[in-house]
């Protein structure tokens, strides 16, 4: 093997398919592993999700959720971690068609993990759709790691991606890839470009989530050459780093019920001609 090659490893939840096929044509890059974290979600009690759920959804979304997760448990189909569990299994056959070395981990932060992690003496590593990592596990490659965003840094940081753009009446929404920092999509940006955002409320009416479900399909394509052009500049030394500068935009988080709501209106307001985005 090229001893001059940029080891890189990955690291994902699974749908990364698109991203290792393009990474894997570049010459000047080796993939020495791709991890996947089985646990995409926190745990927590059946408490805490109800309150979750109440906060994020109201209570009668969370009456029918629920609902339909006990009938789906005592029938033994919960189609929601059937289809994670799938999607994973995918990326572990694709990985292994193309010979690519692939390891199943339950959580990126634990011993083990990351002495596997260790292990590949990678050069870069890849956040490619993962729940935040520590720095006990982007620090581990020598040149750092370097994060697919959604968003248009440092204006949209942290989530989830499209709805606070749609929300705040933007136009365009941003895809950005950029190192690694201790906070949430701050580390210095390599690439960026944007993608125009319109809602059509003549197609879709209230219906934002079908919408906001196909605009991020869409961003699929675009997020993955943009990840490959930016490991092949790191590859070949002629990537520039700008530094974020925190002061601008915010860090987003999960909307709320109310702000759910809220949107409902402003594109309803918008699709009338009346009233105007509310201020970022």
């Amino acid at each position: 093997m090229n001893k001059d090659k940029l080891k890189v490893i990955i690291l994902t939840h699974g749908g990364a398919e698109r991203f290792l096929e393009l990474l894997s044509d570049l010459e000047s890059v080796q993939i020495v592993g791709v991890f996947v974290e089985t646990a995409t979600e926190k745990r927590r009690t059946l408490a805490e999700k109800l309150k979750r759920s109440i906060r994020y959804d109201g209570y009668s979304a969370t009456v029918r959720k629920f609902a339909a997760h006990f009938l789906a448990a005592k029938r033994g189909n919960n189609n929601e971690s059937r289809s994670v569990k799938r999607g994973q299994n995918d990326l572990v056959e694709f990985c292994q068609k193309l010979k690519i070395p692939v390891t199943i981990v339950e959580d990126y932060h634990s011993d083990e993990t990351l002495r596997l992690l260790r292990g590949t003496d990678a050069d870069l590593g890849v956040l490619y759709g993962t729940n935040i990592v520590r720095e006990s596990v982007f620090s581990i490659p020598r040149l750092g790691s370097i994060n697919l965003h959604q968003g248009l840094a440092p204006y949209y940081r942290g989530g989830p991606p499209v709805f606070w753009e749609l929300f705040n009446g933007e136009e365009e929404i941003g895809i950005t890839v950029h190192f690694v920092a201790s906070k949430v999509d701050t580390g210095d940006i390599i690439l960026q470009r944007t993608i125009p955002l319109s809602y059509d409320h003549s197609h879709y009416g209230s219906n934002y989530d079908e919408f906001l479900k196909e605009f991020r399909t869409s961003l699929k394509e675009p997020s993955a050459q943009l990840l490959t052009e930016a490991v092949r500049q790191i590859a070949e030394g002629c990537h520039k780093r700008i530094k974020q500068d925190t002061s601008l935009g915010k860090r987003y988080k999960l909307p709320i019920k109310s702000e759910k709501d809220q949107l409902l209106r402003l594109l309803k307001e918008r699709h009338q001609g009346v009233g105007g985005p509310p201020k970022r």
